[in-house]
């Protein structure tokens, strides 16, 4: 089993998900993050002064899913995130070494 951690622009989020669930992915995790890269920061105007923006506001999504999905996963969030400017994102993929579902006690490729 893998675990994904995919970084994206929040504006991206409902496309990433649309696609996740069209190929089969059932279930994710998402959260709100700041973080910067290659982008840095930006600065903005706040009644009338300037302050410099280090951390943007991106978005986490967790995956949980067998090995043989792993590829057409990566290929369908690369193309359903991508805008082609910097900031897109990253992937990061993860072995995962047991899951249980908690109300059943079912494990591994069963509780996912």
């Amino acid at each position: 089993m893998k675990k994904l951690e995919v970084i994206i622009k929040p504006f991206k989020l409902d496309n990433v998900r649309e696609a996740l669930s069209d190929i089969g992915i059932t279930g994710m995790t998402v959260t709100e993050v700041k973080g910067f890269g290659r982008q840095k920061g930006h600065t903005e105007l706040y009644r009338g002064a300037e302050y410099v923006v280090d951390f943007l506001p991106k978005v986490k999504i967790e995956i949980v899913i067998a090995e043989e999905q792993l590829e057409q996963c990566i290929e369908t969030v690369k193309n359903s995130a991508h805008t082609g400017k910097i900031g897109d994102g990253k992937i990061f993929v993860s072995s995962i070494e047991k899951v249980v579902r908690i109300r059943t006690g079912e494990t591994n490729k069963d509780a996912i």
